[in-house]
């Protein structure tokens, strides 16, 4: 190795210093990769939900999202009565039409829309909930975990935790 004055070109400073400088722009692409992958967005402008025969059109600055099964009549009836400060979102993953309450929004989808719904906001199970709040427009953010929901003394502890 040349040597220029009594020193390395290669030396263990230069070494570190790159090493570090590496290990930073990783770190940084990791944190900023797991922030915006971390919660998801939808843009009700593209993806169409429909209550009853109309398209939804959502009005709210935030909405409790409940994804549920219409076979689990103890969730709907749960859904129906629910009387929270936030207005809910129920999709129904059998695309049943059902009539809306004072709170709840029953809402259906094509089946390839349900997909992309339950890959894009990873569900799991059924009921699970989540909020999301208004970005711009038509475009909402999800503003919690997702959470499964088991009964309403649940639904109302998990909202007020959220």
């Amino acid at each position: 190795m040349a040597k220029r004055g009594g020193k390395s070109l290669f030396s263990l400073s230069t070494l570190l210093a790159s090493f570090f400088g590496a290990a930073m722009i990783a770190s940084a692409f990791a944190y900023y990769n797991y922030k915006f992958s971390e919660y998801k967005f939808i843009d009700f402008k593209n993806v169409i939900f429909y209550e009853k025969s109309d398209i939804f059109k959502p009005d709210q600055e935030r909405y409790i999202v409940v994804f549920y099964s219409s076979k689990d009549r103890e969730t709907m009836q749960l859904l129906a009565q629910t009387d929270l400060n936030t207005p809910i979102i129920a999709i129904d993953y059998y695309n049943q039409v059902r009539k809306n309450s004072e709170h709840t929004t029953f809402l259906r989808s094509g089946t390839q829309t349900s997909l992309k719904f339950i890959q894009r906001f990873n569900i799991y199970n059924a009921p699970s909930i989540f909020f999301i709040k208004r970005v711009k427009n038509t475009l909402y953010k999800q503003d919690s975990m997702i959470h499964q929901l088991d009964n309403l003394k649940e639904l109302t502890q998990k909202v007020k935790q959220l």
